[in-house]
């Protein structure tokens, strides 16, 4: 003989239409006192609603991105007479809740009642599991017992949910892939752990604003440049180059070049310089393993060359420098930027880069520190070149300065070879003729 039961919101306190981020449980589901029906997140917690009767859920009446407040209908719960009779001295209003936040979580030791009936739960995944860092994790009471339960430490995952909170899904999926011997790609260790977030902030408060998402390609270039920030300790090596003899070189070629329908530009002559320097600094061209024992060289030269696009900057390669000529290279570099800035770009043609180049020359600006693009160890960035007087010992005359940004993993170079490989592809753009050497 069952009854059935309404299970209203209980005692928040002093909150009120807090947001529902996540129903736990569905019409037809079989629950135990105590297990979690919902998590609610307000500006300062979150915060778990557990059940205060075993039974059979009959209709839930919420969903997640509702408001709720104080006695607002869950849902119904078909319950035996004998639980009623059991916690008769139980009020649905007053059940407790757990509460957890980025800045102080909680996880309480829930114990199952002897009522209930046992879940099979898969084999712990056995792993160390740094309490400290457990606690920090984004992710609610009825999260955190699952992740004890199944032994994962909840600082290795990186959650997919609202405000990159850990789900239910994100712990199952740990799972999984560590039963199979497998690397977490989408929970990969934390990196940088123990810096705090930034607060959000209702900008809205203090004036008119509009929203506009990020492009897929800025999400992606930020995710890549963050991880490079936090990993790669780097340092940016400051010279220019004088390319008063390359300009009139570069010029000269103009006809030539048009009659192939190419134009070149001094990226070109960038890029070709970045070769013979490289081939003489090979560390340049190499990348650390993961386990940061070993350095690989790599005997193939591909140089990635940032494009500005209306959706932000991408990395295009250009394949082989180092066994093209400066038509070609030309030619090449027009055509991939036309792909980036129509968006004809293939996955492959953003992949295995060994160098980059970030030019600023078209727009301005006289030094910047460009940030490396790993794994690869440098990126040389330019910025616009002007004539400027320089003494040659006798008299002042106008020469046109090229200004250059190298920044380097310090990991794998030093200061003393980032200067000597600077001073050679100085050399180099200063006199044309030693690109054939």
């Amino acid at each position: 003989m069952s009854r059935i039961k309404d299970v209203l919101v209980p005692d928040i306190g002093d909150f009120d239409a807090v947001e529902v981020i996540e129903v736990l449980v569905k019409s037809g589901d079989t629950i135990s006192m105590e297990d979690p029906l919902l998590t609610m997140e307000s500006d300062k917690a979150s915060m778990d609603v557990p059940s205060p009767f075993a039974g059979t859920v009959k209709a839930v009446k919420i969903k997640a991105g509702d408001k709720v407040s104080q006695n607002d209908l869950i849902l119904t719960l078909a319950v035996s007479e004998s639980e009623i009779s059991s916690q008769a001295t139980t009020a649905v209003s007053t059940a407790p809740i757990a509460t957890t936040s980025p800045e102080q979580a909680t996880s309480p030791e829930n114990t199952d009642s002897a009522t209930t009936e046992q879940v099979r739960r898969p084999p712990p995944v056995v792993m160390p599991v740094d309490q400290k860092e457990f606690l920090r994790a984004h992710a609610s009471p009825s999260i955190r017992k699952f992740a004890r339960e199944l032994g994962v430490d909840l600082s290795r995952l990186h959650g997919s949910g609202r405000k990159q909170r850990i789900t239910k899904e994100d712990v199952q999926e740990f799972v999984k892939q560590a039963l199979g011997g497998i690397a977490s790609v989408k929970t990969p260790a934390k990196t940088g752990a123990g810096i705090p977030e930034m607060p959000e902030i209702d900008f809205s408060k203090f004036g008119p604003v509009e929203v506009q998402p990020l492009s897929r390609i800025k999400k992606k270039t930020g995710l890549n440049l963050h991880r490079s920030w936090l990993n790669l300790p780097i340092v940016t090596h400051h010279d220019e180059a004088d390319i008063t003899e390359l300009e009139y070189f570069r010029k000269s070629l103009k006809d030539e070049a048009a009659k192939q329908d190419v134009k070149v530009t001094p990226l070109a002559f960038l890029l070709k310089a970045c070769s013979t320097a490289i081939r003489k600094h090979p560390n340049f061209n190499s990348s650390l393993t993961a386990d940061r024992e070993n350095l690989v060289l790599k005997k193939y030269l591909h140089i990635g060359v940032a494009v500005d696009t209306p959706d932000g900057l991408v990395v295009p390669v250009i394949r082989d420098v180092e066994q093209k000529g400066l038509l070609e290279l030309a030619k090449e570099l027009g055509e991939v930027g036309e792909r980036a800035r129509t968006k004809k770009l293939k996955s492959s043609d953003l992949q295995g880069g060994c160098f980059s180049i970030s030019s600023l020359g078209g727009i301005g600006g006289t030094a910047f520190t460009p940030l490396v693009n790993a794994p690869e160890v440098a990126i040389l960035g330019v910025t616009r070149s002007r004539m400027t007087p320089v003494w040659n010992g006798k008299e002042f005359l106008p020469r046109l300065m090229l200004p250059l940004d190298l920044t380097y993993d310090h990991r794998v170079i030093d200061g003393a070879q980032a200067a000597r490989f600077m001073v050679d592809l100085c050399k180099i753009l200063g006199d044309v003729r030693r690109m054939s050497l």
